[in-house]
């Protein structure tokens, strides 16, 4: 059983994401009581902002607020591990951006933390919670695909195209030593096993960076923002993290895989998609047309199911809010993942299986980069270590 803990949620991070947890918290009815940003300026900024009652300097400061009960952490990677330490000592329950930490020594010791901490703690695989995606779950855990012979798909963005688009994520002191495989391949790779149940057992990756030096404007920029500043002051700066990465995979079972990452792909604003064929069947799903999932025959006609919760097995129901024809999208996601995460809480039962992604999946994500740039580097095939 959990202990009572206060309700009111800190964030940490007022960044791009930052915003989103907050709106989605609040259309749960979740109150987010406090802010920390990157300095105390930009933290007061944000609350006075989106109407936040309180700002604080520093993670320490928010977990001594007595109202705060949970908090939510928005902030660059190099920070996951000690302020999940920190959380985690204060006997909050936590939710982490990916990845959790940049090593799996590192994700490993807060798996462990986590398990002893009396509190929940999760990461936000977001993707997970579009409701055609817990319908594609369920559809082939029924065995309505058959066996399944292999996984494609891919994760493409242009938001870093050019020589003048700079953000921290490009750097590996802030990011780690891997970037568009850590930052949006992971949320490829944690859907397809989420769906199809099986995990990826061993891969063979080939990462390329097509823009070895780019020019870093005076201040920061934002996540997707930089097509949206004035032209300022610049710096060349050295850039050693992927912006390009294909990968092939074997999942347990037998069946095979491929996907491919960019940030660099013009056009593809930000475009997840992946396709599972099986011996029955085939199913395929895109980020950017989120509320339909292709369904493909061989004997039969194929088929287009829309989002719309009449149609939908029960689990997936239960995260689709708004009636056929009523899109739903990104933001959504955010919100459906903190409905599991609290509802989990409410119930009152810490040991009971978590419905939203652990920090064990997040550790598992890290040990499966960590594989794909060993690939990279000796050229060859690395199992992912257990």
């Amino acid at each position: 059983m959990t202990k009572s803990i206060a309700t009111g949620v800190g964030l940490v991070g007022t960044g791009f994401i930052g915003p989103v947890h907050v709106e989605a918290l609040r259309r749960l009815g979740r109150s987010v009581v406090a802010v920390v940003g990157s300095t105390a300026a930009r933290g007061a900024e944000m609350a006075r902002r989106l109407g936040i009652a309180r700002s604080y300097a520093s993670l320490a400061e928010l977990l001594s607020d007595s109202e705060v009960g949970s908090v939510h952490l928005a902030t660059p990677n190099r920070l996951h591990f000690e302020q999940c330490q920190q959380v985690l000592a204060a006997g909050k329950h936590l939710l982490c951006e990916k990845p959790l930490a940049m090593t799996s020594r590192e994700s490993a010791e807060l798996v462990e933390r986590a398990a002893s901490s009396g509190v929940a703690a999760g990461v936000c695989y977001n993707v997970r919670f579009y409701p055609l995606n817990l319908e594609a779950k369920q559809r082939l855990a029924q065995g309505d695909l058959g066996r399944v012979y292999h996984v494609t798909g891919s994760y493409l963005q242009d938001w870093l195209l050019h020589e003048t688009d700079f953000n921290w994520r490009v750097l590996t002191s802030e990011s780690g030593l891997l970037r568009a495989i850590a930052d949006i391949g992971t949320h490829w790779l944690d859907l397809v096993q989420f769906v199809t149940g099986l995990r990826v057992q061993s891969v063979c990756a080939d990462l390329a960076t097509f823009l070895p030096v780019r020019r870093a404007p005076e201040g920061s920029v934002e996540t997707f923002q930089g097509k949206q500043r004035e032209p300022r002051p610049s710096r060349e700066v050295a850039i050693d993290t992927e912006d390009h990465g294909s990968v092939l995979l074997r999942f347990e079972g037998g069946a095979t895989g491929c996907f491919s990452v960019s940030q660099v792909c013009a056009g593809r604003k930000n475009q997840l998609r992946y396709e599972v064929a099986g011996s029955r069947g085939a199913m395929a799903w895109d980020s950017e047309r989120p509320n339909e999932l292709w369904l493909g025959y061989r004997d039969e006609p194929n088929k287009v199911l829309v989002r719309d919760p009449a149609l939908l097995h029960p689990e997936a129901r239960i995260h689709a809010d708004y009636p056929g024809g009523h899109n739903e999208g990104f933001p959504d996601t955010f919100k459906q993942l903190f409905r599991s995460f609290y509802g989990y809480i409410d119930r009152g039962d810490l040991s009971a299986p978590a419905p939203f992604p652990t920090f064990a999946d997040g550790h598992r994500e890290i040990l499966l980069c960590e594989a794909i740039l060993q690939s990279h580097r000796e050229r060859r095939w690395v199992e992912v270590s257990a």
